[in-house]
């Protein structure tokens, strides 16, 4: 039986991209203002072909294709060609961002648009934005800390065991260097984020032991 490929994608985060997701065929993408690109940025500060992304042997590369604005990977100005790595931020000139998502099985779509909710927490899975009692978290949170909180709201105060945040925070990767240190250390740093917007309320708990759950009294 044939099994449905996952693709990478990227998710607009800024400029006219904002909020567009975008599969990365086996074939690539080109980005740039030109029609015949696959993602068209109408923007006088994008080349009209201004990169490519490719897929090879199981990695997906990014060639800035001589433009005239450069293109940024997590702020390291792309000179010929730099792989692309799961949660890497794409920049395209000053005039959009991507976030690059290795595969498309990581990006829950819910239904009608609906972005998941527990009490007081509403995430947007297209534009891994986060508010938290009606407040915005910005600037948004990392990748992992995103994948995290979804993992556990979407767990709906059920146990998330750390056999669990390994296999969806850090999905594909070589697992067996994530300590219980770096999943505390995670967790504090969202514990923080969310304080930001909120001070009052603690919404993950550790349960010693066993993993995390979402605190039923935050709701």
């Amino acid at each position: 039986m044939e099994t449905k490929e996952e693709s990478p994608v990227l998710i607009g985060q800024t400029g006219p991209v904002q909020g567009n997701r975008y599969a990365i065929p086996p074939a690539g993408v080109t980005i740039g203002r030109e029609n015949d690109c696959e993602i068209v940025i109408p923007d006088r500060q994008v080349s009209r072909r201004h990169v490519k992304i490719d897929r090879r042997a199981g990695k997906t590369y990014l060639q800035d294709l001589a433009s005239k604005n450069g293109t940024c990977i997590n702020g390291t100005p792309v000179k010929d060609e730099m792989e692309v790595k799961d949660g890497d931020l794409i920049q395209v000139a000053l005039a959009a961002v991507f976030l690059y998502i290795a595969s498309d099985s990581t990006v829950p779509l819910e239904a009608d648009g609906v972005a998941p909710r527990q009490g007081r927490i509403r995430l947007n899975p297209i534009e891994h934005t986060v508010y938290v009692d009606d407040r915005l978290i910005d600037p948004p949170l990392s990748i992992h800390q995103y994948r995290f909180l979804e993992l556990v709201v979407l767990r709906g105060g059920g146990l998330v065991t750390r056999e669990d945040v390994i296999g969806t925070v850090w999905p594909g990767e070589d697992t067996g260097g994530i300590t219980d240190q770096a999943i505390d250390a995670l967790v504090r740093r969202l514990r923080d984020r969310i304080k930001e917007v909120d001070p009052d309320r603690e919404y993950i708990l550790t349960i010693r032991g066993h993993g995390f759950r979402l605190d039923p009294h935050a709701g």
